[in-house]
């Protein structure tokens, strides 16, 4: 059962970040600092990265760019942790094409995102997802995140993939609705369920979830990991206490759109990771004193 799974049985990585896109000041990727980025999350941490997904502000990027990350970062850790690469968008044959360079690259998996403001029928995400699965042998990862995409990915249909498609294997559930995680770890119990938001890990893994696709294991690494660890081996007092320790970090984390106040957070630990790609703006004076104040609050959660 997916809940024992989560209980400990599980030997994959709990533990991944959605890895930001560094950019230079004239707004290029900057592959140098993607690098060392990349090194500074493995150490402090993290078990798995997932490259180009939402967090790293994918829409903005092109294929050549999305490629050259993941080589990059495949080359710097790809020996010492998963790398997922985000090929998903709302552009069916797009997502196939470059999921299958992706592939040739030798990431260890895929994360999808459903098609966004398409708005897609349930009949419309299955198939979609299914051209994807057949045409590339792969690990796949959903990804549901209806606030940002304005359409849900339903259990039955989740169910309906995992039945039909044996590469489907992961789903990151960031709907923030219990109830459809639940429904999901019963209807389909072989997939292996992580949270999308870093506040809903504990609870989620209470109930059978993995682990977090993380966006705050960019500066508090240690401290995800020792409690999503105190969780598997049955320590739930600790892992409720870093949980409600946390928590302050995992809300101002998104007082703005992400990846604006994760961006700034980084910047504040000692690694500048650059701006923005319009149309996001720079967070305001007072987010980055609300990081800097919430930060400094963080002590051994944040490696310090």
């Amino acid at each position: 059962m997916a809940a024992d799974t989560g209980a400990g049985t599980f030997n994959g990585a709990r533990l991944l970040t959605a890895m930001v896109t560094p950019f230079n000041d004239n707004l290029e990727v900057d592959l140098e600092r993607a690098a060392q980025l990349a090194q500074r999350l493995v150490d402090q941490g993290n078990q798995g990265l997932v490259v180009t997904g939402t967090t790293g502000e994918s829409p903005t990027l092109t294929a050549a760019e999305k490629l050259a990350l993941y080589e990059t970062v495949l080359k710097t850790v790809g020996d010492r942790a998963e790398v997922w690469a985000g090929t998903g968008n709302n552009d069916t044959v797009a997502t196939v094409e470059l999921s299958k360079q992706a592939a040739a690259l030798g990431v260890t998996g895929l994360m999808l995102v459903t098609p966004y403001y398409n708005k897609p029928t349930q009949e419309g995400l299955y198939r979609h997802y299914a051209m994807v699965a057949e045409a590339v042998d792969l690990p796949i990862m959903l990804y549901n995140v209806p606030g940002r995409t304005s359409v849900n990915l339903l259990p039955a249909t989740v169910a309906r993939l995992a039945e039909d498609f044996p590469n489907i294997q992961r789903v990151k559930e960031a709907s923030g609705l219990m109830d459809q995680v639940t429904e999901i770890l019963v209807r389909a119990p072989r997939l292996h369920v992580y949270s999308g938001d870093d506040g809903n890990t504990l609870p989620m893994m209470a109930i059978g979830a993995v682990g977090v696709v993380s966006v705050a294991g960019h500066v508090v690494a240690p401290g995800i990991r020792t409690m999503i660890d105190a969780f598997v081996a049955g320590d739930t007092d600790e892992a409720a206490r870093l949980h409600r320790h946390m928590s302050p970090l995992f809300r101002a984390l998104f007082v703005e759109t992400n990846p604006g106040p994760v961006k700034a957070a980084v910047k504040l630990q000692g690694l500048d990771v650059g701006p923005l790609r319009p149309p996001l703006a720079e967070p305001r004076d007072e987010t980055i004193a609300l990081l800097r104040e919430t930060l400094a609050q963080m002590g051994p959660a944040a490696g310090n």
